[in-house]
């Protein structure tokens, strides 16, 4: 083990902003429902069960809300005040969307790092950087109605520190530069902070830390980072090194790589029972990993779709049904894809008394749509007839289910679709849920 001298002076240099969307998904539902604006809110997981986000009100009435079911505290959110709702992935994406783009106008250097945050790169003194803080913080509250923090540092890791610190001090208004903290000061903040509330480090992690006498993030910053590397691992070196001001992982500004594996599956809302019901399931879900699998210019060269029992569902009869098919061709047509899906059923309801609780589609083997094309000789016949770009368009502009191939194309929801009893109008995605205003 050896110590690690920290330079931290307050100059006019390039930073790292950390820009993130306090408390998303619960603000998010606020933007078109003012009734809930002071109300405690929390958001439910896919069929409702458990909550997945909560707003600091509803935390402070419950610190462990998380994770908590929803049918043992629906009662207690009714007589508490509280606001519940179903997860509205298309409206939380959309308004991701809207933040990341008003971030660009301030940085040619942007990182969108998750649905609800980013890292930007920003130059200036302290006082200089945190008034630019001070605009961003205006100006996506103006033009979208979600609040957010920028946390800025010399390196990714110390931008993460900074957003601790705003969480716990609202003194700072939302906006922190840690370079104006002296060294002094930076060691009793590092000192502070547990090395498992450090970014990139595990509980898993924190326990082998702990073991070696590692139990703060000052501690880890002063350990030997070559002696860390040999005994972890070159990402935990980079972190000792990023906690020392020396810039080691660099802001991303190149768009993602395409995923090499595509996977859609859900549970249900109501169990599965007969081949129909399990035919429209895939059929569904093929077509809807499909548009995934075109929106990345990828073709799929391998099929994997399954069907399970629920792991504590006492009237079914436990069974997994599977099945592997290698296509002729790479393909992204979703005719192709259902085809080779519909493969489940002939291992699906061996026996009576199975009930599906979930299902899957997953592609593999995905090459460069630009790639080598096969000759039309090897191809399906209806390949070539662009069925899955014209989807694509049609669902741009109606909606997801306004038409599809097959079963996937019944007009009538299914049953066993996934439940979202509360969910919120979808308002900047679907045209029939336009919001309302009265002067």
């Amino acid at each position: 083990m050896g110590s690690a001298s920290t330079v931290t002076a307050a100059g006019s240099g390039e930073v790292i902003a950390l820009v993130d969307c306090v408390s998303f998904y619960a603000n998010a539902e606020r933007v078109f429902d003012p009734s809930i604006a002071s109300r405690p809110t929390i958001v439910l997981s896919n069929n409702d069960g458990c909550v997945v986000a909560a707003d600091p009100l509803a935390k402070s009435m419950d610190p462990d809300i998380m994770g908590k079911p929803w049918f043992k505290i629906e009662a207690w959110c009714r007589a508490a005040g509280v606001a519940a709702r179903s997860s509205n992935y298309e409206l939380y994406g959309s308004l991701s969307g809207r933040v990341a783009e008003i971030l660009g106008r301030f940085s040619a250097w942007q990182e969108i790092y998750s649905v609800d945050e980013s890292f930007i790169r920003l130059r200036g003194t302290p006082a200089e950087v945190e008034a630019i803080g001070q605009e961003i913080r205006g100006t996506v509250m103006r033009l979208t109605g979600i609040p957010v923090r920028v946390s800025i540092a010399s390196t990714k890791t110390l931008a993460k520190v900074a957003a601790l610190g705003i969480k716990k001090v609202p003194a700072m208004n939302g906006v922190l530069d840690l370079r104006r903290y002296s060294p002094a000061q930076l060691d009793r903040i590092l000192d502070s902070i547990p090395v498992t509330d450090l970014w990139g480090v595990a509980g898993r992690t924190g326990k082998k830390l702990a073991a070696i006498g590692i139990h703060t993030a000052r501690d880890l910053r002063e350990a030997d980072a070559a002696w860390i590397r040999k005994r972890f691992s070159v990402v935990m070196q980079r972190t000792v090194l990023e906690l020392r001001g020396t810039r080691c992982i660099e802001i991303e500004t190149q768009p993602a790589a395409a995923k090499d594996q595509l996977i859609y599956s859900r549970s249900f809302s109501s169990k599965i029972t007969s081949d129909d019901e399990l035919a429209q399931v895939i059929s569904l879900y093929a077509q809807r990993v499909s548009a995934r699998l075109r929106a990345q210019k990828s073709r799929a060269g391998y099929l994997t779709a399954w069907a399970a029992t629920g792991w504590a569902d006492e009237r079914s009869v436990a069974h997994t049904a599977h099945v592997n098919v290698p296509l002729a061709t790479p393909s992204d047509d979703p005719i192709v894809l259902t085809k080779a899906a519909s493969k489940l059923l002939a291992t699906s309801f061996p026996v009576d008394g199975i009930r599906y609780a979930r299902a899957g589609v997953v592609l593999t083997d995905l090459r460069d749509v630009d790639g080598a094309v096969p000759l039309a000789l090897f191809r399906e016949e209806f390949e070539g007839r662009g069925v899955g770009r014209a989807l694509d368009q049609i669902t741009r502009k109606l909606g997801r289910d306004a038409v599809g191939v097959g079963l996937g194309g019944l007009r009538a929801p299914p049953g066993w679709e996934m439940k979202r009893a509360m969910l919120s109008k979808r308002t900047m995605t679907h045209w029939d849920e336009l919001p309302v205003a009265a002067a």
